[in-house]
């Protein structure tokens, strides 16, 4: 096996990432709130030596719930849920940093580093979904910059609870007495533009130090986020060319401010329709897209591009000239990419819905397990990827096609592991474990 090789995340979302995965006959409704489903879920990549399972969230419930499966368990409750029924595998969630306070979330990821024995990793969110502001007493939503530089602040502050116990700080000496040693227990003092936080954190310093940082979102602020502060970046990219010049220039930034880009890995998603032959493949894709609810589409384009179109539309073009590219939606990264695949590809309304149907912006592909490996390879071989999260269309069938009939050929090709050489999701992913920060000393 070569020195450098993929890597490779169970993105789970309820029954599948395609909007109508919930009505194929290949899943099971019933069970998407059943915890045996997603644990033999986790168990199944688990065999496979993938990375990691990843399980997104968001502090609001979706518009358009009334058409697919968009309801959200709690992570943490998840994944430690996850955790006992697995060994290896990486545990990621999801969690705002607009809407939660470092003090919760800094406690909660160490648990669960603890208890899963060092396979913790957070998603680092700003939270894009408007309608959460009123959860949690606020009027409006904060704007794009100022949720970043939120976000700065409260990456600074969990980095140094997670330090406030040294290493060597829990001694356990039962003949002695000395359950912990104080003097290396420190309290962070931080006092912010955003936030006031005293410390320290009330558990030691975690299995991994810190568990993994990733980030998801490309716009300009989470590319200057993610180069100072990521380990591993989720990102959606349409084209070869698109996921090339994204890591290249992440991996630029990331260099420009001493970091070392080897240890920053940009993961993007890919969700695909797997056949014995492409014919059938794009059968299984349409059959899908026969199934989705128009209205469901028509709601996320309202959402994601501000146009407000009706179903006796779906069949003319997409009104480009109507769709507002300035203000606060213009600087999401995901209105970017929905933008860029409009001017590209020029489609109908209907086929926009089917293009974004299948993973909300995210590569779609549909092929043959050779056909799929291939694109895997050409991407990882051809800077646009240090390997990506897996997004079945529906669950579990989609992912028990791709872990036996394409993650063989990716081995085969000496692209993938066959078996875990390390214990922890920073091992996995071939990252170190920080040292505690010494301004706290």
């Amino acid at each position: 096996m070569s020195a450098r090789t993929l890597h490779l995340n169970l993105f789970v979302y309820p029954g599948g990432h395609h909007e109508a995965a919930w009505r194929y006959h290949g899943t099971d409704p019933d069970r998407l709130l059943d915890i045996g489903f997603y644990q033999d879920l986790a168990r199944r990549a688990e065999a496979a030596a993938f990375d990691a399972v990843f399980f997104a969230d968001g502090p609001s419930l979706a518009d358009n719930v009334r058409y697919a499966s968009r309801f959200r368990l709690e992570p943490f409750t998840w994944l430690s849920a996850v955790a006992v029924a697995t060994e290896r595998i990486g545990l990621i969630a999801t969690a705002s940093t607009t809407y939660t306070e470092p003090y919760n979330l800094a406690r909660l990821f160490a648990s669960l580093d603890h208890l899963s024995r060092g396979r913790a990793g957070w998603n680092i969110v700003t939270t894009g979904a408007p309608q959460a502001a009123g959860n949690f007493g606020l009027d409006e939503h904060p704007v794009h910059a100022e949720r970043y530089d939120r976000a700065r602040e409260f990456v600074e502050v969990v980095t140094r609870l997670w330090d406030s116990w040294e290493d060597e700080a829990l001694v356990a000496d039962q003949k002695s007495g000395v359950f912990a040693d104080t003097d290396r227990i420190h309290e962070i003092g931080h006092s912010g533009r955003h936030l006031r936080v005293r410390g320290p954190l009330n558990l030691p310093r975690s299995p991994q130090g810190r568990p993994v940082y990733v980030q998801a979102g490309s716009s300009e602020d989470g590319r200057s986020f993610a180069a100072a502060h990521a380990e591993a970046v989720f990102t959606a990219h349409q084209t070869l060319r698109g996921g090339q010049d994204f890591y290249a220039d992440l991996k630029a930034r990331a260099a420009a401010l001493g970091r070392d880009p080897g240890r920053l890995l940009v993961l993007p998603g890919i969700s695909p329709f797997i056949g014995s032959t492409e014919a059938e493949a794009r059968a299984l894709h349409a059959e899908f897209d026969e199934l989705t609810q128009p209205e469901y589409s028509l709601q996320l384009l309202r959402r994601l591009l501000g146009l407000d179109l009706t179903a006796d539309q779906l069949d003319g073009p997409v009104p480009r000239r109507l769709i507002e590219t300035e203000g606060e939606r213009g600087n999401g990264s995901r209105f970017r990419l929905v933008l860029d695949i409009i001017d590209r590809e020029q489609p109908t309304v209907r086929g926009l819905m089917h293009r974004l149907a299948g993973a909300r912006g995210h590569r779609v592909v549909a092929g043959t397990p050779k056909q799929v490996a291939d694109q895997i390879q050409e991407w990882f071989e051809h800077g646009a990827a240090d390997g990506f999260n897996v997004m079945p269309p529906w669950l579990p069938g989609g992912f028990d096609l791709f872990a036996d009939q394409v993650v063989p050929i990716l081995r085969a090709r000496g692209l993938f592991r066959t078996a875990y050489d390390a214990t922890t999701l920073r091992g996995h992913y071939g990252l170190p474990r920080p040292a505690a920060s010494p301004a706290l000393r």
